[in-house]
């Protein structure tokens, strides 16, 4: 049984920064905590919280202390909340996700009727709908990008871990809808570098096992691309291996999601090893 990495896998730069700028700003007294979890894998979280970075879901859950923004990203207010409260405020949103967010907030000021193509409930896309002065409203199919109405003006953006081939999709939608259109691709670099990598080692192998949190959109995205080529499980840790899943089987693919750290991979890509 052949395993196979995908040539693009696992944390993200932003990722990276995030979780750097976290262990950087830790507190063992309880006193450094981020703005929701700082990236969708529960395992990382839980490294963190261990290490002096707890978590919080609201400013107002925090009387002193560091305050940590997530990879995600969060709206203008809460700068000024945090300020209020005598927080101190650790920023580590994306810097892709932060490009996101000013060029929705610059479709808006110039007067762009401003679409976020992504999912409406994922946290960075109501960070960047906040930027937009809370006037943006969210499509994530090309159903709902044929309900768009007609304006003057119409200004696009996208969540940074999009599909690339969906977005495209939409925006193909959205082209009749204004004379005056202006596109700000904003999906991020290695997303469309892992999503590419993991389609193309899907075509390849016998079984796609795409590694990373239930709760992470970008890892749940990978899974559904590779299932369109093959046998596909989404699994956050080793301990989900089940041995029917390698019957018959003789290449297995690896990918994982920008969430997922590196620790994680290996204990899944030796577990896979083991299976003869």
């Amino acid at each position: 049984m052949q395993v196979i990495l995908a040539d693009y896998l696992g944390f993200c730069y932003g990722v990276k920064r995030a979780i750097k700028i976290a262990r950087e700003n830790a507190s063992p007294d309880g006193d450094a905590n981020t703005l929701g979890p700082i990236i969708h894998n529960p395992q990382m979280v839980e490294r963190l919280k261990s290490e002096g970075v707890g978590t919080v879901d609201h400013v107002e859950d925090m009387e002193q202390g560091t305050i940590i923004v997530r990879s995600h990203g969060v709206g203008p207010e809460i700068y000024e909340h945090a300020e209020k409260r005598g927080l101190r405020l650790v920023d580590a949103t994306c810097p892709h996700v932060r490009k996101a967010q000013l060029s929705a907030k610059e479709l808006h000021d110039d007067g762009y009727r401003v679409v976020i193509v992504g999912e409406k409930e994922h946290p960075e896309v109501q960070s960047i709908y906040e930027w937009s002065g809370r006037e943006a409203f969210t499509i994530e199919s090309e159903a709902e990008a044929e309900q768009v109405e007609h304006c003057a003006k119409l200004g696009i953006v996208s969540q940074t871990t999009f599909s690339g081939e969906h977005f495209e999709r939409i925006v193909g939608r959205l082209l009749s809808k204004s004379r005056d259109i202006r596109i700000l691709r904003t999906i991020c670099t290695a997303t469309d570098q892992r999503q590419a990598a993991a389609q193309a080692l899907a075509r390849q192998v016998d079984l796609m096992l795409v590694v990373g949190g239930k709760n992470s959109a970008n890892t749940t995205r990978l899974a559904q691309l590779c299932a369109q080529y093959c046998k596909t499980y989404h699994i956050e840790t080793a301990a989900e291996l089940q041995d029917e899943w390698f019957a018959n089987i003789e290449k297995i693919g690896i990918t994982a999601g920008a969430s997922t750290p590196d620790w994680i991979i290996k204990e899944v890509y030796k577990k896979c090893q083991q299976k003869k």
